[in-house]
């Protein structure tokens, strides 16, 4: 079984299904796909992390495709140019790609087919063209005179004849097609042997002539968020002293389930803390028809709320995070008392172990002072003109029971200028760092920032059962929230549960550019029913309707381990969502 965001890439993972390879290299043939048939949602020089299993295995493990910060980055370097914020476009938040590296490393360790049979169907596409989505036709839209001012090396590839490729037309990237064929040339160029193949083009990439071409191009100077023209600090060195790796992941019991997350360099443990939060609340969650009740979004909420306060203030890639405290029973216990009747507007992290939390002063700054240059630091841009976090997502299992859960993302194609020689921008994930000094996300040379990114795996009864996850930025966790609670308290199926009504609240500060948070604030779904919206708004929430069909990415797939019965669900907004098996 494979689900996706798009039908083509998990066409991709099935058909290397089909063609006797497993669930790894389904996972990154789709993963390569996204990169051709999504640009305006990730692209080549992103991020991957990813959770697996093996099959006959109860131990899932965590890939780490997430690149760190160049070596040049550090608050000073910031403060020295009059910034007191990363920001969301341009070279400057760049750190180094990681996916590139996150899906070899993947394949050469767990897959058994060959680097050209993975990357065949993706460069296919990137040659023949890939049919427009309406949504890259309104990205495009947003920024064009951004490309056009400031990025005319991407206006060269997004404009053409100056205006947006429209939607249903065949887009190509001829360029990214040589690339890739360039990389397989010189994978191929060390013999037979499958695995020296792969190493041979991870070499390529991290210090051979794509390093060499990100390194050159970084040294020019662009417009960004600041409002003003800046060079890159990513250096081909940066590139070459940094690889992909694996670590365990977080496990976190939850009655005949395990939930399983990446750890605090992630936004993961957030999902897990709200579950923990509302599993003493569990008699007055409930479902009606499929629709979740008043009371259940309003203790969701709020709950959601106090899980990301700690997030802002207690989550990083630092040594001392304090998952143990923040994830224990006696610790939610006391923070579940924090829920009240009404909505709450305040941002209120919790003293884990008696430490005080610190939240960044920069939050206390008037959103209104941001400059604005026209560049977009999240990839998903509404009709409206509202962005909100967004990104890929593909789950796999396989008849043998191996399983991957993959949250790509980064390099799409508004967050950086093309680099005219690869066919590809940067990612942008450094404007997720901190700048103030002792924060556990505070920006430092070599470190993860702390991202959205968030693929899910949960075990039942010790048993790997379910992948799972959405894009969405911050909404990834809250909508994955609503996923799960549809499926174990409203007792619906993997679909059901995926097309049951989504909400989610920004009352906490955004992990992209400029940072800003809505108090009270509470997306919701108009399928929740006008009785409960009305409700929620005399509670205080402070509701946004969103439409019938708007909210969540959400895919899965599942394995019963008694029947081997594999299962599969996908995302029915923006009719592009597919899931495929047999």
């Amino acid at each position: 079984m494979v689900a996706s965001t798009h039908w083509l890439a998990s066409s991709a993972g099935m058909a290397m299904l089909e063609d006797g390879g497993n669930a790894f290299d389904a996972a990154v043939a789709a993963g390569f796909v996204l990169q051709v048939v999504e640009p305006h949602l990730n692209g080549p020089a992103g991020q991957v992390p990813a959770i697996f299993t093996e099959a006959g295995s109860a131990n899932p493990r965590v890939l780490c495709g997430q690149g760190v910060a160049p070596a040049a980055a550090t608050p000073e370097h910031f403060a020295d140019l009059g910034l007191d914020l990363i920001p969301g476009s341009g070279l400057l938040p760049a750190t180094v790609p990681g996916m590139w590296d996150g899906w070899l490393l993947l394949l050469r360790d767990y897959g058994t087919k060959t680097l050209r049979e993975v990357l065949d169907r993706a460069i296919s596409y990137a040659a023949q063209g890939i049919p427009v989505l309406d949504r890259i036709e309104e990205t495009i839209g947003t920024v064009a005179e951004l490309f056009t001012e400031h990025w005319p090396t991407s206006a060269a590839w997004w404009l053409p004849h100056g205006r947006p490729p429209r939607p249903g037309t065949l887009h190509r990237n001829p360029t990214l097609a040589a690339t890739w064929q360039r990389l397989l040339g010189e994978a191929e160029a060390a013999g037979s042997d499958r695995e020296a193949q792969i190493e041979a083009a991870r070499r390529a990439w991290s210090s051979g002539f794509v390093a060499e071409a990100v390194d050159a191009f970084c040294r020019k100077a662009f417009r960004d968020d600041s409002g003003r023209d800046h060079a890159g600090l990513l250096t081909g060195a940066d590139m070459a002293s940094w690889q992909a790796s694996y670590e365990d992941a977080l496990t976190v019991p939850l009655g005949d389930w395990t939930l399983v997350k990446c750890g605090g360099w992630t936004q993961g443990p957030a999902l897990a803390q709200q579950l923990l939060l509302l599993s003493g609340l569990r008699d007055e969650l409930s479902y009606v028809d499929g629709v979740p009740t008043a009371r259940t979004v309003h203790l969701a909420t709020e709950c959601t709320k106090l899980a990301f306060a700690d997030r802002e203030a207690w989550y990083g890639d630092a040594g001392d995070v304090p998952l143990d405290v923040l994830l224990s029973a006696s610790y939610n216990d006391e923070r579940r008392c924090l829920v009240g009747e009404h909505a709450s507007l305040e941002l209120r992290p919790g003293s884990p172990g008696g430490r005080q939390p610190r939240l960044p002063t920069v939050l206390e700054k008037d959103a209104e002072s941001i400059p604005a240059s026209g560049a977009i630091g999240e990839p998903t841009v509404y009709p409206s003109g509202r962005v909100r976090g967004d990104t890929v997502h593909v789950d796999v299992v396989d008849a043998a029971g191996n399983m991957v859960s993959a949250t790509p993302s980064g390099g799409w194609l508004h967050s950086s200028p093309t680099i005219p020689q690869l066919g590809f921008c940067l990612d942008t994930r450094a404007q997720m760092f901190w700048l103030e000094p002792g924060l556990p996300n505070t920006l430092a040379p070599g470190k993860r920032p702390r991202i959205t990114l968030s693929p899910s795996m949960a075990l039942r009864d010790g048993v790997p059962a379910i992948a799972f996850g959405t894009p969405g930025g911050d909404q990834q966790d809250q909508w994955q929230l609503c996923f799960w609670l549809a499926h174990t308290v409203g007792g619906l199926n993997m679909q059901e549960s995926i097309d049951s009504p989504m909400w989610h609240t920004g009352a906490f500060p955004s992990s992209f550019y400029p940072r800003d948070m809505y108090p009270g604030e509470l997306s919701v779904e108009s399928r929740l029913g006008e009785s409960t919206i009305d409700t929620l708004r005399s509670w205080g929430h402070r509701i946004v309707d969103a439409g019938p069909w708007a909210l969540g990415r959400m895919s899965a797939v599942s394995r019963d381990p008694r029947s081997g019965m594999l299962r599969a669900a996908a995302n029915p907004r923006g009719m592009q969502g597919y899931a495929v098996g047999r």
